[in-house]
């Protein structure tokens, strides 16, 4: 599932890839901006804005969002094509390729940040501020916790995995309150701290411990012994579409 470190990664590849070429092809397969030719400008930079990536080309910028199963495919050709590809770059030998995107449109370059205004702190930029975070967090005392993590104007970056285990590492159940956290600034920090240390990842971990399947305390163990206290993690889906999915230890969290 793509959050704030993985559009911060794949940002990051796309800009060692493509950053100061010049595009051999540009095929986008959205009919609203299937005219759309940039082959000939020259990719500047590729950039995260929380869930939302940039690839800036002379005046335009290429705006995606991967949503729940969007994914950029980078590299030296043949990277394979297929039905789900939604736009096409390559410059020389190198081919990027949006799959399954969520959101993909071509913006005027110099009012691309219109698109994320609503935005509050990114947790992986160089906006980042935790007493804003804070603030926004606390702002509306009566809200479930889960629900002010996922709201991308408090900060952004928390999809529904970090959500779930911020909550375990803080104590909380996802629908407690907001205003049942002791210290929001501490909340904040630790979210971010998440982020940082799974920026170069593609698999998450936030227990510390990488071995394939200790990765997580609470996300995706629904039925599984709670690695602290061995009590079974508890689960509930209630929107049917795993966005909002809660997974918890009714014992390490009160």
């Amino acid at each position: 599932m793509p959050e704030g470190d993985t559009v911060w990664h794949t940002a990051a590849i796309l800009r060692q890839y493509l950053a100061g070429r010049t595009l051999t092809r540009c095929d986008i397969r959205v009919p609203r901006f299937a005219t759309v030719d940039l082959t000939g400008g020259v990719v500047d930079e590729a950039l995260s804005r929380g869930k939302h990536l940039f690839i800036r080309i002379g005046a335009a910028s290429i705006h995606s969002h991967l949503k729940m199963d969007g994914s950029w495919r980078v590299g030296d050709r043949p990277v394979r094509v297929d039905h789900r590809a939604r736009i096409i770059l390559e410059a020389g030998t190198i081919r990027a390729i949006g799959v399954d995107l969520g959101v993909l449109e071509i913006l005027e370059r110099d009012h691309d940040g219109d698109v994320v205004a609503h935005l509050g702190p990114d947790l992986l930029g160089e906006d980042w501020d935790p007493k804003l975070a804070a603030a926004n967090l606390m702002a509306d005392p009566d809200r479930p916790i889960a629900e002010a993590l996922l709201d991308q104007r408090v900060m952004a970056g928390i999809g529904n995995v970090y959500c779930n285990e911020l909550c375990f590492v803080s104590g909380q159940l996802p629908t407690a309150p907001v205003s049942a956290i002791a210290d929001p600034r501490r909340m904040v920090l630790r979210a971010r701290d998440m982020l940082w240390a799974n920026r170069f990842r593609w698999n998450r971990c936030t227990t510390g411990d990488t071995r394939a399947g200790r990765q997580l305390w609470v996300y995706g163990r629904a039925g599984q012994r709670c690695r602290r206290c061995g009590t079974r993690i508890e689960y509930r889906n209630p929107d049917g579409t795993g966005e909002r999915v809660a997974y918890w230890c009714p014992t390490c969290q009160r």
